[in-house]
């Protein structure tokens, strides 16, 4: 089982403490109307496996100051109280400023973009908001794993 469903667990129980609950997963309807809106809206990416796991486990995630993206709420099928970060919506609200269109951000903190460098080929932590490599990963799995790891810290 990769890490971060372990340390997902553990989100959970804090969660539950405070009579709170993570989100339902997202479906594969949900899944391919992102897939497919995600072209029309910002081209020909084609989002990671591993992101696509993360969806099926947890639709989006936002804990403790850090918020990884999901569908957005406008591609659900159900209705959804909490507010829903969606991939979709996030990356144009970063694709405003030139420079951050070289990524694909799955997710932010308050210091850190968690994205993928669509030139190098590499999953990376940038600071923000200056945008400068923190650190560089080789999946988008051990990426997850690092940043779900500093908000248990």
């Amino acid at each position: 089982m990769p890490q971060w469903k372990n340390l997902l667990v553990e989100i959970e129980k804090i969660e539950e403490k405070y009579g709170d609950s993570l989100r339902i997963p997202a479906t594969d309807a949900e899944i391919k109307k992102m897939n497919d809106y995600i072209q029309q809206k910002l081209g020909s990416i084609l989002l990671p496996s591993q992101y696509i796991e993360f969806l099926k486990t947890i639709n989006g995630l936002d804990f403790n100051g850090l918020v990884i993206y999901g569908v957005d709420k406008v591609l659900l099928d159900q209705e959804v109280e909490d507010d829903v970060h969606g991939i979709i919506e996030s990356n144009e609200l970063w694709y405003e400023n030139e420079w951050q269109k070289e990524y694909i951000f799955f997710g932010d903190s308050d210091t850190a973009w968690y994205c993928y460098d669509l030139k190098e080929n590499v999953f990376v932590e940038l600071d923000k908001p200056s945008g400068t490599k923190i650190q560089t990963y080789v999946s988008f799995e051990s990426m997850l794993g690092e940043a779900l790891k500093t908000v248990l810290l």
